[in-house]
C-alpha cells in the first residue's frame, strides 16, 4: 500500500515527519529512549540550556488544572559545558536533527550561547526561548517586546550559522507583531506557542500551590487560542512556523498544519502517553491517505474559510 510522504524542511531542517518534542517536555532525549526509537521523530528539541548550571524555580513546580498543566519549572537545566559533554553525545547516536533552545538574561547571553554552539558537531538548529525576563530592562520579557525581540533575535544571528527557530509568548496583546519584528531580524522559522502565564490557589491554606505564585499553562485548555495564534502568524510571515499547544491527537496536529503550520511540537502530551509522538505520526500518516493526500506539505495552510 502506498504511503504518503512525511518529510518536510523547516528553515533548512530536513525532518522525516512533522512532528517533535516541544522543549523542556522531553528532557534530553535520554528520559525518554526507553519508550521509543528517538530515531522515528522529525527532531529532537531539548530543554533550555544556560550559559551555566540553573537551578529553576522552588517546589513546589508543577500542578494539575482543568484540561491542563502549570509548571514553574523555569530553566533547570546542567549548563552548557555539562550538555555539551554529558547530553549531547548521546543525542549524537540518532540520525533525528538536534534543536537546542537557548535561554539567557541578556541578549549578550544568548548571543554567547549560540557563539559557543557554534561549529559543534551533532546540531541542526537553535530555537531562541524569548519568554525569559531581560534582567537590564527590569525584568520584561524579550518576547513582550518586538524591540527586545529583535534585538535577542539580531544578537544571536550575528553569532551562528545554524537555522534560527525564535519560540514566541503569547502573553503579548497582538502576537503579529513580535512574529514581524523578529522575522524582520533574521528568525528562519517561528515556533508557538510557550505557555500562558497563570496560577492556582489553595483555599485551604489561602496560599498559592506553586512555589513561585505563578507559572505556565500548557495542555488542552489553551490550544483553541494557540491554534488561533499560529493561523495569525502563519499569515503574517513567510518563515516557516511550528505549532505548539495542547496537541494530544493526530486530529490536533492536523488542525496546526491546516492554521499552517509546516510542523508540530508535543509538550504535556508525552507527560500524558510517552509515546504520544508516535501516536501523532501514525495518525498523520493514516489520515493522509485516508483523504488521497500524497505530501504532508500539501496540507499546510489548507484552511478554508470562504
Amino acid at each position: 500500500m502506498h504511503r504518503p510522504n512525511m518529510a518536510v524542511e523547516v528553515a533548512g531542517i530536513k525532518m522525516r515527519n512533522p512532528v517533535m518534542p516541544a522543549s523542556g517536555c522531553f528532557g534530553f532525549g535520554e528520559e525518554y529512549a526507553h519508550f521509543m526509537d528517538l530515531n522515528a521523530l522529525g527532531a529532537i528539541v531539548v530543554k533550555s540550556v544556560t550559559l551555566r548550571p540553573t537551578m529553576g524555580n522552588k517546589p513546589p513546580r508543577v500542578c494539575e488544572t482543568p484540561a491542563g498543566m502549570l509548571n514553574s519549572i523555569a530553566w533547570q537545566n546542567p549548563g552548557l559545558d555539562i550538555f555539551l559533554k554529558e547530553k549531547l553525545p548521546f543525542l549524537r547516536q540518532f540520525q533525528t536533527p538536534v534543536i537546542v533552545n537557548l535561554a539567557g538574561k541578556t541578549a549578550q547571553e544568548y548571543g554567547d550561547l549560540a557563539g559557543e554552539l557554534e561549529g559543534i558537531k551533532g546540531l541542526a538548529g537553535l530555537e531562541l526561548n524569548i519568554s525569559c525576563p531581560n534582567v537590564e530592562e527590569g525584568g520584561v520579557a524579550f518576547g513582550t517586546d518586538p524591540v527586545l525581540a529583535a534585538q535577542v533575535t539580531a544578537a544571536v544571528k550575528k553569532r551562528t550559522t545554524l537555522p534560527l527557530i525564535v519560540k514566541l509568548s503569547p502573553n503579548v496583546t497582538d502576537i503579529t507583531k513580535i512574529a514581524a519584528a523578529v522575522e524582520s531580524a533574521g528568525a528562519d522559522a517561528i515556533s508557538l506557542i510557550n505557555a500562558f502565564t497563570g496560577m492556582a490557589i489553595d483555599i485551604r491554606t489561602r496560599r498559592p500551590v506553586l512555589g513561585n505564585i505563578t507559572g505556565g499553562l500548557t495542555g488542552p485548555a489553551i490550544k483553541p487560542v494557540a491554534l488561533y495564534m499560529v493561523w495569525r502568524v502563519a499569515q503574517t510571515v513567510k518563515v516557516p512556523v511550528i505549532g505548539i499547544g495542547g496537541i494530544l491527537r493526530a486530529e490536533d496536529a492536523i488542525e496546526y498544519i491546516l492554521a499552517g503550520a509546516r510542523a508540530v511540537a508535543v509538550g504535556l502530551g508525552t507527560f500524558i502517553q510517552p509515546t504520544a509522538m508516535l501516536d501523532v505520526i501514525r495518525g498523520i500518516e493514516d489520515y493522509l491517505q485516508e483523504n488521497g493526500i500524497d505530501d504532508v506539505n500539501d496540507l499546510v495552510g489548507k484552511l478554508r474559510t470562504d
